[in-house]
C-alpha cells in the first residue's frame, strides 16, 4: 500500500497576516517620478504624498454575518425528523404557505409555490438595505461511495482506527472514494427531483460549486447535466478546495491531482490557485470538527462575498454540510447520501472583524480494540 504523503494543513487566513510594505521605488513609481530627478523635488513630492495618505481615513473593517431564515422549509423546523425526511416527495421540503409578496405577484392565485417563493426572495432583496441580502443555498450530499459501504461493513470503530487509514481491503479501493452503483442511482434520483421541481417553478441555481473529491464531482455531473438550466449547459461547476470533507487520516478524503480531475472532468473549472497535488491532506492527523467549521465559514466568506447570485448550488459531504449548517445558525440536519436541502440565508455586512472561532487541534487515529 502506498503511504499518503504528509503535507501542510489548512490554516485560516486572519486579517493582519498581510502587511503593506512601502518601498522607496514603489512610492516613486506611484507618483511617476524618474529616479534621476533632483532630490529636493523628490522630497517635496514624497512629503505631499504622505500628507494625502495621512488625511485619508483608514479603511473600515467589516465582515459577513450569516443566519438561517426559518419558516420556509420543513428541514428548518424541529418537528421534521431528518431520518425520515424525503426531499423528493416533499418538494425539497418547501412549506406550502402564503407570502406577503403574493398580492402583487399573484393576485389571482395561479402561481406555483416555487414561483411565489422565488418572487418572495427577490422581493426580500429588493427591500433590503445596502448591506443585507438573501441567498438560497441548495446543499447536496454526494451519493453513496465505496468508503460508506466499507464503514458500514466493518463498523465505525474499526473503520476509524484501522480500515480508513488503508487504501482498501483487497476487494475494494476507497482512496478518493468513487460512487457505488447505488450512489450513482441516488444522484440520478436527485437529477429527476430537480427536473420535476424546475418544471414546477423552482428558481434554478445560478452558480454551481463542488468539492474536489471524486464522489462529489460525479454526483454533481449526474445530478445537473442535461437539466437545460440556462447558463449551465454544458455543466461547468467551480471546484473549491475548502468545500471538501474533514481533512486528514482517512484515505477516502485525500483528493486526486488536478491533472487527474481535469482528465476525467475536462469542462469543470478550478478556482484560482488550485494546486496540482493535494496540499491539505495529512496522513497522521485529522482535522477537528471546530477547525472544519472555521474552514467552511471561510468558504462562505469567499463565495458569498464575491458571488452576487441569489440561488447557489453546492455539492459536498456530510461533514462539510454539517459545518455549513452550524455556521449558518441552522439546526442539525444530517443528510442521507444523495440528499438535497435548500436553505434560505440572510447575509449581513457588519462593522468590525469577524469573531474568532475557537479551534481544537487535530487528532491522531484512535487505538484499535484487541478484537479488531
Amino acid at each position: 500500500m502506498a503511504t499518503p504523503q504528509r503535507s501542510s494543513r489548512y490554516q485560516p487566513v486572519h486579517e493582519g497576516d498581510q502587511r503593506l510594505v512601502y518601498h522607496w521605488t514603489t512610492i516613486l513609481n506611484i507618483f511617476q517620478i524618474p529616479v534621476i530627478v533632483p532630490l529636493l523635488l523628490v522630497s517635496t513630492v514624497l512629503v505631499a504624498g504622505f500628507m494625502v495618505m495621512a488625511e485619508s481615513p483608514p479603511p473600515t473593517k467589516s465582515h459577513l454575518k450569516f443566519s438561517t431564515v426559518s419558516g420556509y422549509f420543513m428541514q428548518d423546523e424541529s418537528s421534521t425528523d431528518p431520518d425520515t425526511f424525503d426531499f423528493v416527495s416533499s418538494n425539497f421540503g418547501l412549506i406550502s404557505r402564503a407570502y406577503d409578496s403574493d398580492p402583487d405577484q399573484d393576485p389571482e392565485k395561479q402561481k406555483s409555490q416555487w414561483d411565489r417563493f422565488g418572487h418572495h426572495v427577490d422581493q426580500l432583496n429588493h427591500d433590503s438595505d445596502q448591506g443585507t441580502n438573501y441567498r438560497v443555498l441548495f446543499m447536496g450530499r454526494h451519493g453513496e461511495g465505496y468508503h460508506n459501504v466499507a464503514e458500514q461493513y466493518y463498523g465505525t470503530k474499526a473503520w476509524d482506527c484501522h480500515w480508513s487509514l488503508l487504501d482498501g481491503d483487497g476487494n475494494t479501493t476507497w482512496v478518493d472514494a468513487r460512487l457505488t452503483s447505488k450512489g450513482e442511482s441516488q444522484a440520478r434520483t436527485a437529477h429527476d427531483a430537480f427536473k420535476t421541481q424546475l418544471e414546477n417553478g423552482l428558481p434554478a441555481p445560478q452558480s454551481f460549486y463542488v468539492s474536489p473529491l471524486n464522489r462529489c464531482l460525479a454526483t454533481a455531473s449526474l445530478t445537473f447535466n442535461g437539466l437545460g438550466i440556462s447558463g449551465a449547459e454544458p455543466f461547468r461547476p467551480v471546484i473549491k478546495e475548502l468545500l471538501r470533507e474533514t481533512i486528514g487520516l482517512h484515505t477516502c478524503d485525500m483528493r486526486s491531482s488536478k491533472s487527474t480531475i481535469e482528465e476525467e472532468y475536462p469542462l469543470y473549472r478550478f478556482e484560482p490557485g488550485f494546486a496540482d497535488e493535494d496540499p491539505l491532506f495529512d496522513a497522521d492527523l485529522r482535522e477537528s470538527n471546530s477547525a472544519r467549521d472555521n474552514r467552511l465559514r471561510d468558504w462562505l466568506f469567499d463565495v458569498l462575498g464575491h458571488d452576487k447570485n441569489t440561488f447557489i448550488s453546492l455539492t459536498a459531504h456530510s461533514g462539510a454540510i454539517t459545518s455549513l449548517l452550524k455556521v449558518l445558525g441552522h439546526r442539525q440536519f444530517p443528510l442521507q447520501t444523495g440528499g438535497v436541502i435548500p436553505v434560505l440565508v440572510k447575509v449581513e455586512k457588519v462593522k468590525g472583524p469577524a469573531p474568532v472561532m475557537e479551534v481544537d487541534p487535530p487528532t491522531t487515529a484512535p487505538e484499535c480494540e484487541a478484537s479488531i
